[in-house]
């Protein structure tokens, strides 16, 4: 049984409540830093633990925080990106909908570290549910005198605030965020400057994710070092991963990072193995935007050792053989899922988001669609195979935000690792359409 640090209280009766939280040390992490640390000792404890950014890219926490422009005489903000919409990620929705003090006293920490006085947590906007769990949560950290003016008597102070999303996966990018979040069209600005700089409202702001900003207490609590113990190299700590797909258990799990990926997949403790004793075909291990990785790459690396389920691990061999831990979104494939159609489905979601401010985002995720949607409808040439892999090179590296790499890199790493499959839903439209459709053959191809 792996050490768990952010579910360690999760399944408690009651814990959304305060006075349970509080029963399980609740808020001692804030207690503990308000009361004998200053805000910089909070922040070298976060770069003591190798605290990585959880919602996708992995980057350095305290690092990023030192960033942070403490010159500037504009106020400070930290905001909390839950704007979870990454197709196969759903673990901050989780945490929030069943530990929601955890999160508030992660903002209260992290916001005390960065000299923040007013704090936001932007969630996904058709989360109805978690918003209304977090409110309450806020009421009753305010009304028992963790947030407000002078905090547990202290100098400090901290209002913070819930704003529902625009009901874009474009939001979910940090800059797209901040337009919303002053009440603009959810479109990505241009770097430098960054948000560090010049970030909501024109102040030095922060933005990280749920699972990101959750960690610090555990981090305070136990300390930087301690938490650093945990994992491997520099994936240290543990992290959430969202199972779906063709296994016998999905669900949230809280792992240590350096867990085998073929023992997250096969032990009975997370996924519990493929569905229907089924063969593994393929594993999408960290959300939507991320390279696909056949059965024997996501098992082992090019050099043969074990892949482990780690930052560094999974990004072994780069984009020919390696993929990314990203948001921790694990997607499994058994034998029987049609990778074309798989790619067809991720193509069609990133079309839609698109938000269209960059011309090869705008037009080469809308061709990508369609050539997808007509191999895998059964009008597909030998064409369209390079043609795809023309568009992803395209669209790649060359937009203001990482939704187009998000939109290429699917496709090109399906192409690079499947093509003998799209090469034959080309030959053989009939067959194809029969594995995918069903009865539905005769009135999609009018045979």
């Amino acid at each position: 049984m792996g050490k768990k640090l952010l579910f360690k209280h999760i399944d408690v009766p009651g814990i959304k409540d305060f006075t349970v939280y509080r029963s399980k040390n609740g808020y001692e992490a804030v207690e503990k830093a308000l009361k004998t640390m200053s805000p910089d000792e909070v922040q070298e404890e976060v770069k003591k633990s190798g605290l990585r950014g959880r919602g996708g890219a992995g980057f350095p926490a305290g690092m990023k925080w030192s960033f942070l422009d403490r010159k500037s005489d504009k106020p400070r903000y930290l905001v909390c990106n839950a704007d979870e919409s990454e197709p196969g990620t759903f673990k901050d929705r989780y945490l929030i909908e069943h530990i929601p003090h955890l999160l508030v006293e992660g903002m209260i920490l992290s916001s005390y570290a960065l000299g923040a006085n007013t704090s936001y947590i932007y969630v996904r906007g058709e989360m109805k549910t978690p918003i209304k769990i977090l409110e309450n949560a806020i009421s009753e950290a305010y009304a028992n005198g963790f947030l407000g003016k002078n905090i547990l008597g202290t100098s400090y102070s901290l209002d913070l605030y819930v704003q529902p999303g625009g009901g874009a996966y474009i939001c979910g990018e940090e800059t797209a965020l901040l337009e919303s979040l002053e009440g603009k069209r959810g479109n990505p600005r241009m770097k430098p400057p960054f948000p560090a700089i010049s970030g909501l409202y024109g102040s030095p702001t922060v933005v990280n994710n749920v699972e990101t900003i959750s960690a610090v207490v555990p981090i305070i609590n136990d300390g930087g070092d301690a938490y650093a113990q945990i994992g491997i190299g520099k994936s240290t700590g543990t992290k959430l991963i969202s199972a779906c797909g063709n296994i016998n258990k999905p669900g949230v799990y809280e792992i240590e990072l350096g867990l085998p990926v073929e023992e997250f997949i096969f032990s009975d403790e997370y996924c519990g193995g493929i569905w229907k004793n089924k063969r593994l075909k393929a594993v999408v291990p960290g959300g939507s935007s991320v390279p696909i990785l056949p059965a024997e790459l996501i098992l082992k690396t090019l050099q043969g050792e074990p892949r482990l389920m780690s930052y560094e691990s999974l990004s072994d061999g780069g984009f020919a053989s390696g993929s990314m831990l990203g948001s921790g979104g694990f997607i499994v494939f058994d034998e029987d899922a049609c990778i074309v159609r798989n790619t067809w489905n991720f193509s069609r979601f990133y079309h839609h988001e698109s938000c269209g401010q960059c011309s090869p985002c705008r037009e080469g995720t809308g061709w990508m669609e369609k050539v997808l949607h007509r191999i895998e409808n059964g009008h597909g040439n030998e064409r369209d195979i390079d043609l795809l892999v023309e568009v992803a090179k395209k669209i790649e590296g060359n937009t203001i935000c990482p939704l187009g790499d998000a939109a290429a890199w699917p496709v090109a790493s399906a192409i690079r690792h499947f093509r003998e499959e799209f090469e034959w839903h080309i030959r053989e439209p009939k067959e194809s359409m029969k594995r995918n459709y069903g009865i539905r053959e005769k009135s999609i191809l009018g045979a």
